[in-house]
Formats: C-alpha cells, sequence, structure tokens
C-alpha cells in the first residue's frame, strides 16, 4: 500500500508544481492520473491523501481513478490524516509506504512501521512506469502501428488468399 501526500507530491514535481501556480484543481487530476496508472502498473494499492486544514467541514473521501481519495476534515492535516491510516492499515497490510518530502512526518511513520518515499523517488518510479508502458504498447514490427489479421495468418494460408485474390 502508498500513501500519498498530495500537495506534497504537487509541489515537489516540476511539472505540478508549475501547473499549480494557475489551476490547483487541473495539478490534482493530473496527480491522481499519473497515481492511478501507476496503481495498476505496480499492484500496490494507492491512497492520496489532500490537506483540507483550513477549509471547513467534515473531510470527504470518493474514489477517482481507482485510487482512493482523501480530503482531511477541519482542522486535521495530511499528516494527521496519513499517520491515522498507517495506525489503522498498519496491522492488515504486510508493508506500508508513505511518499512525502516532510522530514517531520517522516520520522512519525518510521515510528509506525511505514517505509518512506520521498516525492523525487516517486516521481522517478512514476517516470519509469510510464516509459515501460510505452515500450510496451509502441509498434514492435519495424514502426507500422497496423495490426492486422495477415499478421496473425500462418504463411501457408496468406499464400492461399492471396492466390484466390489474383483469381
Amino acid at each position: 500500500m502508498l500513501l500519498v501526500d498530495g500537495y506534497n507530491m504537487i509541489g515537489g514535481w516540476p511539472a505540478l508544481s508549475a501547473l499549480s501556480q494557475t489551476d490547483m484543481q487541473e495539478a490534482r487530476d493530473r496527480l491522481l492520473n499519473m497515481l492511478a496508472d501507476y496503481q495498476a502498473y505496480s499492484g500496490r494499492r494507492v491512497i492520496a491523501v489532500f490537506d483540507a486544514y483550513r477549509v471547513p467541514g467534515l473531510g470527504r473521501s470518493f474514489v477517482q481513478g481507482k485510487v482512493q481519495v482523501y480530503f482531511t476534515k477541519e482542522k486535521e492535516t495530511a499528516d494527521e490524516c496519513i499517520e491515522r491510516l498507517v495506525g489503522e492499515y498498519s496491522h492488515r497490510r504486510r508493508q506500508i509506504y508513505v511518499a512525502t518530502s516532510d522530514s517531520t512526518e517522516q520520522h512519525v511513520i518510521f515510528a509506525q512501521g511505514a517505509l518512506r518515499v520521498s516525492a523525487r523517488e516517486l516521481l522517478l518510479e512514476v517516470e519509469e512506469m510510464q516509459r515501460e508502458v510505452k515500450k510496451t504498447i509502441e509498434p514492435r514490427n519495424g514502426g507500422s502501428s497496423r495490426h492486422t489479421l495477415e499478421d496473425k495468418l500462418p504463411p501457408e494460408v496468406r499464400t492461399r488468399l492471396e492466390n484466390w485474390r489474383r483469381q
């Protein structure tokens, strides 16, 4: 399982940090899309936590792109929510990773038995995953992106069909 401090990642990933200066919602959505792809590729459950410390309300939780998303309750920081989730999940999971570059948070989660992944380390993992996926879906036969029935037929069947076509 991977718990992600959402705003910490947005601030630590250069492209998202730049985007957040003009459109925070779009930065969140792009982060969640990348985390959904990462979750699908890695098989590791991902939970993203966003700090709503200064926003009144009860907090909320929803799923976006199969990633569980938490907005914290009023007067609860993302760090506090992550610590609570580590406590809740630590007895049910083999290993919990927390993606944050907050050094105080790192010490607290270490004490609870979770492992830390920095914003930079997670970005490198996500970028590597994107390269692997791209390599897998790129055409394999000389750049041709066509996938035809002919490519799947045995040579003797192709020859017979070509002979019929010419008659």
